[in-house]
């Protein structure tokens, strides 16, 4: 089976997707008791994938409603529990854990998606690769063992001891660093602090995934010239599989590695129409299991905002790729203009070398929607000093290209914290 499929009237899918989906509702109907009360009826009444769009969407919320003590998983739970063999989970931070089960096929199957998604950057069997991700109970496990799966040297570091992983880069010499964009900057500043000189270090490959960002211009050209490295990126969501979507070598967004097993459509985030797959178009991402059998998911809702784009990538792939904007849910309205911080921090970082890339936004009250001025702390780099020029530049280069007032605060280097994993570009601490 090709691993890139077809665009047809708009809609994405794999050779044998729609036999798969048939299968797949058939399965759900009779194991899922949360789909078979959602869906009702029978397979033939809900059809093949072509009429995917009339079912309802599934959203983490229904799935957390669905536990109880007796269903700690939830009424989604499709197997029997003497068939699962791994039990992921979520961090948790806003309350009890949701926990992600997989029977041996469906690992099965997240390693070989995780396997072309990192297959793609061009990485060979007998490689070395030092990994910062924190495996324990989330999905990056099943990542991991998609490093094993490529026959590569896995050098696992874990994340929280940069000196560790700094000694691994110069002892043990990886040609690759997996890790996220955020860290990969902290790294790169913590190495210049001390002298190291990274772009001489043997490390060729950076592969970034956990947030957006790897795919942004401005951050990619900075660490590509911290690390003397190229940088692809890899996104994917733990209800689903974990690196659906892998960048390869030439660098035009990162491909979909989930055919087979997973379909994709693209939808209106507000409206919840199907938009066509096609050159530029954006929109939300919603997933369906083709093949899962402890708890598939049907339609659900990614929150992740997608940019499209089409035709054949110089590395000979045909299907569609894909660049991050944001996540709808962490989207700000300001005087009716959406924003995605991911896409402040973009412009920002147009200002290097005399920003250091970092900033933080910090509304005035909690919600999405914000009055103008949208306050914004930006920090300068070592040796710059900050001037009302500078906040001025970057403020109207924000109004006239994201159509926001802000109110831009300059603060030196270093006041603004870093991460060994995921940055926080929203600080609601001084929000009413």
């Amino acid at each position: 089976m090709s691993i890139d499929g077809t665009v047809t009237g708009g809609v994405f899918r794999a050779e044998g997707d729609d036999a798969l989906y048939r299968a797949q509702i058939r399965y759900l109907l009779h194991n899922s008791p949360f789909y078979a009360e959602k869906l009702g009826g029978d397979a033939d009444a809900i059809g093949g994938i072509d009429a995917i769009a009339a079912l309802p969407f599934t959203e983490k919320d229904e799935l957390r409603a669905s536990r109880t003590e007796e269903r700690p998983i939830g009424a989604h739970l499709a197997a029997p529990m003497d068939k699962i063999v791994r039990i992921f989970s979520t961090s948790g931070t806003t309350g009890t854990p949701s926990y992600i089960p997989l029977t041996r096929q469906d690992l099965d199957s997240w390693i070989t998606i995780s396997s072309r998604s990192y297959g793609a950057t061009g990485i060979t069997r007998g490689e070395r690769i030092v990994s910062t991700y924190n495996a324990g109970p989330f999905v990056a496990g099943a990542a991991l063992d998609a490093f094993a799966h490529l026959g590569l040297c896995h050098i696992p570091v874990g994340s929280g001891n940069t000196e560790r992983l700094m000694t691994a880069v110069q002892l043990l010499k990886p040609s690759t660093v997996a890790l996220t964009p955020s860290y990969a900057l902290h790294l790169a500043e913590w190495a210049t602090a001390r002298g190291i000189d990274l772009p001489s270090s043997s490390v060729v490959r950076l592969m970034v995934a956990g947030e957006p960002g790897g795919g942004e211009p401005a951050m990619r050209a900075a660490l590509e010239e911290a690390w003397g490295a190229k940088v692809t990126e890899a996104m994917g969501i733990g209800d689903i599989s974990v690196s659906l979507w892998g960048e390869c070598q030439a660098q035009k967004g990162m491909h979909f590695s989930g055919a087979g097993e997973v379909h994709f459509e693209l939808i209106d985030p507000e409206t919840g129409a199907p938009v066509p797959i096609e050159d530029g178009a954006e929109g939300e991402l919603v997933y369906t299991h083709l093949r899962q059998q402890a708890a598939p998911l049907l339609r659900f809702r990614s929150r992740d905002h997608v940019r499209i784009s089409m035709g054949p990538c110089p590395d000979g792939r045909t299907g569609p790729r894909v660049r991050c904007i944001g996540r709808t849910d962490d989207m700000l309205i300001v005087r009716g203009v959406n924003l995605f911080p991911t896409a402040l921090r973009e412009l920002v970082n147009a200002f290097v070398p005399d920003v250091t890339g970092v900033i933080s936004i910090r509304p005035t009250v909690k919600g999405p929607r914000q009055a103008p001025p949208l306050p914004v702390t930006v920090e300068v780099s070592e040796g710059v000093t900050p001037t009302d020029a500078l906040a001025d530049a970057i403020r109207t280069r924000i109004r006239d290209t994201l159509l926001v007032t802000t109110k831009v605060t300059l603060v030196p280097e270093g006041t603004l914290p870093r991460t060994d994993y995921k940055s926080k570009l929203i600080d609601w601490s001084g929000a009413s």
